[in-house]
């Protein structure tokens, strides 16, 4: 499970730090691993060239894992926030979420962690193990909710996996066609098949008399 990204929490938000830290992830979003150079970088955040090893020794790829650990910690504590509530509010933070994400992006930036999950190098194997560390907390998060909601297990997992992986199409899709329309029909069908899996969960399937 992810922890809290080595540094951040104690210092200020504006710090020359944290402020490559994010710049970094807002690439990562918009152009994927490949795309975070220090160049790219020092010019989002304005921060001087000789901050980069100062804060950042080991260069290029401690940027890019500490920026993914950062920005998959703002948005775990987001949901594991939601998750507290209710299945319906965590889908609900999700949504606004990345309808927040694509729209002050002009649908450029996705999720950096499937970004990261499916765009790494051949050295970048460290990525990818961030990225699956944070889907499994996004994906405990859901299930933990979908039990306290009263599913069984089984069917906890399976739905926390079902929605993970549609919402997560679902950005692509919205990148893709520029709209948030597909994020919308996702979610309203998983309310939908929420509700019917709690209702056969309750009281069976339905049997139509002869």
């Amino acid at each position: 499970m992810t922890q809290t990204p080595t540094g951040t929490t104690r210092r200020a938000r504006g710090s020359t730090r944290t402020k490559m830290l994010v710049s970094a992830a807002e690439v990562l979003r918009e152009r994927g691993a490949a795309g975070v150079t220090i160049d790219e970088v020092l010019a989002r955040s304005g921060a001087p060239r000789g901050s980069v090893y100062h804060h950042f020794p080991e260069g290029r790829s401690q940027i890019l894992r500490e920026a993914l650990d950062f920005a998959g910690y703002e948005i775990s504590a987001s949901l594991d926030e939601a998750a507290k509530e209710s299945t319906a509010t965590l889908l609900r933070r999700f949504v606004e979420l990345w309808e927040n994400a694509l729209l002050t992006s002009d649908y450029t930036a996705g999720c950096p962690v499937l970004a990261a999950a499916v765009g790494s190098g051949e050295d970048e194997h460290q990525l990818t193990t961030v990225a699956g560390e944070i889907f499994s907390r996004w994906r405990d998060a859901a299930k933990q909710s979908y039990l306290r909601d009263g599913f069984e297990t089984a069917d906890a997992s399976g739905l926390a996996d079902i929605t993970l992986a549609a919402l997560e199409g679902a950005v692509v899709l919205c990148r893709s066609v520029r709209s948030l329309q597909p994020l919308h029909d996702v979610a309203a069908q998983l309310e939908f098949l929420i509700k019917a899996k709690e209702f056969v969960t309750r009281f069976g399937v339905p049997t139509l008399n002869p």
